[in-house]
């Protein structure tokens, strides 16, 4: 699975590879926003090159949804062939307005290390596709290593869904990700592929690292 991100909004998670990505995607001519990416998402997925492309799944903040408008961002998210969306600041309890619109698509909501049973649980409900599990406090960015206690909080987060546990945030080398892979159904790395973006020949070694690693 691809995650494609639109780094707008109000990122207090954002560490400071995604923010400086954010603050150059708005310095460009006409900036970058939600609309550019499902397009550059809708020119991946159909491109006769790629064999079997991954499903693709967006991630964004609420303020581009809302702008664009809930319906219109479903509907381009349909078009584009994109599989789900991922809102970071749009808790289950405000997502009701979302998912009526967004039938099709899968809605991926995030669960922390403080997270209450009863907190796992509302997650679950409203989850689809997968439970994006993060996997320390703080901001997005690489760790030198892996927070204590993850696989018992995949664990636990497992007990409560039968959807994949997707572990995110301090995943930095190919051999963290293999080290989650092995607790975890999937391994979502971010911030290590942003600051190597404006080398798409170093882009490619590395994401072809991480999945060697996740796969052995």
């Amino acid at each position: 699975m691809i995650e494609l991100g639109v780094p707008y909004g109000d990122p207090l998670a954002d560490g400071p590879v995604i923010a400086e990505a954010a603050a150059v995607a708005r310095a460009g001519e006409g900036g970058f926003g939600l609309v550019h990416a499902l397009q550059v998402a809708a020119a991946f997925i159909r491109d006769p090159g790629v064999d079997q492309a991954p499903p693709v799944v967006a991630m964004t903040y609420m303020n581009p949804v809302m702008r664009l408008g809930l319906a219109e961002t479903a509907d381009r998210m349909r078009d584009a062939g994109v599989a789900g969306l991922i809102i970071p600041d749009m808790p289950p309890e405000a997502s009701a307005p979302w998912r009526a619109v967004s039938k099709g698509l899968d809605t991926v909501f995030l669960v922390a290390p403080t997270s209450t049973d009863e907190r796992l649980a509302v997650v679950a409900a409203v989850s689809a596709g997968f439970v994006y599990c993060v996997s320390s406090m703080g901001v997005t960015g690489e760790r030198e290593s892996l927070a204590i206690g993850l696989a018992e909080q995949v664990a636990r987060v497992k007990r409560h869904t039968d959807l994949p546990v997707a572990v995110g945030f301090g995943v930095g080398d190919a051999a963290q990700a293999a080290q989650v892979a092995a607790i975890a159904d999937g391994v979502i790395v971010g911030s290590a592929i942003v600051r190597r973006q404006s080398d798409p020949v170093a882009v490619e070694s590395f994401v072809r690292e991480l999945a060697a690693a996740v796969r052995s």
